[in-house]
């Protein structure tokens, strides 16, 4: 795959094209994250696409090696892998905080000790999250000082 990149004026808009022979799965990845870093992601429902925007999204969890996102009235579920979207959602206040579980950190809107070292987090959805104690050093830095 031969990659090009052109500089245009500051008045131009900016885009992205791809040309392709076939859509591989090569090309959905490409697709997937170039929108990711535009503030949304792909979901599907009931056999039909859709743009989730990021800021929606309360929480993204991996269920029998399946990942969803979960907004406030919807469930999609995406074909990007957990660990993907950790990495491609770091910026945006997403945080690990169990072994299936990413956070939307703006979408919590309290966090409470639970039992043995765990914490819980109420969403602004009212919905609690169980946060793993081995992830709790990381959620307390990451109020602390945002996330890394």
């Amino acid at each position: 795959m031969e990659l090009k990149l052109l500089r245009i004026a500051k008045e131009q808009t900016e885009q992205i094209e791809i040309r392709c022979h076939e859509i591989t799965e090569e090309v959905r990845e490409i697709v997937a994250f170039v929108k990711t870093r535009q503030g949304q992601l792909t979901g599907v429902q009931e056999g039909k696409q859709y743009e989730v925007p990021v800021l929606d999204i309360l929480y993204i969890e991996a269920v029998d090696n399946k990942v969803f996102l979960y907004t406030k009235k919807q469930v999609y579920e995406t074909k990007q892998r957990l660990y993907e979207l950790e990495e491609l959602l770091r910026e945006k206040y997403f945080l690990r905080v169990s072994k299936s579980l990413l956070l939307n950190l703006m979408k919590v809107q309290s966090i409470k000790p639970a039992l043995n070292g765990r914490f819980m987090a109420v969403l602004q959805s009212g919905e609690e999250i169980i946060i793993s104690r081995k992830y709790v050093p990381e959620l307390k830095k990451a109020l602390k000082g945002g996330v890394s």
